[in-house]
């Protein structure tokens, strides 16, 4: 039995490639974060976020995840699963840290999204991005109040040199922890992401989420403001990505068949139904390589229940208002 040519190369496309892709970015993540963890330079980059963690009494930890989440969500959940995994943060603070962390994750999709939108709905982008905005600063706010309330107040840290101290840093031995680190946990990693996201691959090409998000999409003519045309930008928008369903509507705009509100609803709802099934194909491979498969499924679970919640309250929130 011979493999043609344009199986191979779709086979390399559509799952080798980016599954090397994912390797690297989970190696380069966990190299980063163990080095940081070797220096003892959590304090140090948890700045961005220390009035936050300070108010929600979340650790250090927590805090440079949160930062380090602005640059690499590898990297700031490798953070945090290093942390769990030592005990140095409990269960619950690791839940609410995940979520913790939607508000720097949204900012690295931001400009995508801003100049995907942009050029093809003009004003309603505008008002699309302030409201997804909204339910990003809604969820971390949330979250350091609820957290303000489950987590005891963390230990002083008066008696640790100041995070701008000059103690003598050993690179070396800071490396040599780092390597033998992640050595130990890279073996882990490759045996529970690689067969994870060749299952998911093989799950996508038999058309298994297309049937779910196409028969989901089927059953929303009660919402108000949905028109016919609204239910193809959904569809699309959960078929393919945002892109697809942006492009239906600046079509559908530019032809004076829709106006900015129904624009906006339908991909605010689009939003809301494609995120869990995205999460399941683009994040839980990697999840659940840095985690435990439990804690990952957790992980996921929590945070697009909380996602999809304040995405809801948002979207109820304009349909009042516009409609």
């Amino acid at each position: 039995m011979t493999v043609s040519a344009d199986t191979l190369l779709t086979l390399w496309d559509r799952l080798l490639w980016p599954l090397l892709r994912l390797i690297a970015s989970i190696s380069i993540g966990l190299m980063i974060a163990n080095f940081i963890e070797s220096l003892n330079w959590t304090r140090r980059i948890a700045f961005l976020a220390r009035p936050l963690i300070r108010f929600g009494h979340l650790s250090d930890i927590t805090g440079a995840s949160f930062s380090m989440a602005v640059f690499s969500g590898v990297s700031a959940n490798t953070l945090l699963a290093e942390a769990y995994d030592q005990e140095k943060i409990r269960k619950a603070e690791l839940v609410l840290a995940n979520l913790f962390n939607s508000l720097p994750t949204y900012f690295v999709h931001l400009p995508t999204m801003f100049f995907i939108t942009v050029p093809l709905i003009k004003g309603a982008a505008l008002i699309y991005v302030g409201l997804t905005l909204a339910a990003a600063l809604l969820r971390t706010f949330s979250i350091v109040i609820v957290s303000r309330f489950l987590l005891p107040k963390p230990v002083s840290h008066d008696g640790l040199p100041p995070a701008g101290g000059r103690a003598a840093v050993d690179w070396r031995e800071a490396m040599r922890k780092s390597w033998l680190r992640f050595k130990k946990r890279i073996r882990k990693i490759l045996l529970v992401t690689v067969p994870i996201y060749i299952i998911v691959y093989v799950m996508n090409r038999i058309g298994f989420f297309t049937e779910l998000e196409q028969a989901t999409a089927a059953y929303l003519s009660f919402i108000p403001g949905l028109t016919p045309h609204a239910m193809g930008i959904i569809t699309l928008q959960m078929a393919s990505e945002l892109t697809a369903g942006v492009a239906a509507a600046g079509a559908l705009l530019q032809e004076g068949k829709m106006e900015y509100r129904e624009i906006i609803l339908a991909l605010l709802v689009g939003n809301i139904l494609s995120s869990p099934l995205r999460a399941v194909r683009h994040q839980f491979p990697y999840y659940a390589g840095i985690f435990k498969p439990k804690v990952a499924t957790e992980l996921i679970v929590c945070s697009q229940a909380f996602r999809v919640f304040s995405l809801i309250l948002v979207a109820a929130a304009y349909s009042i208002y516009a409609f």
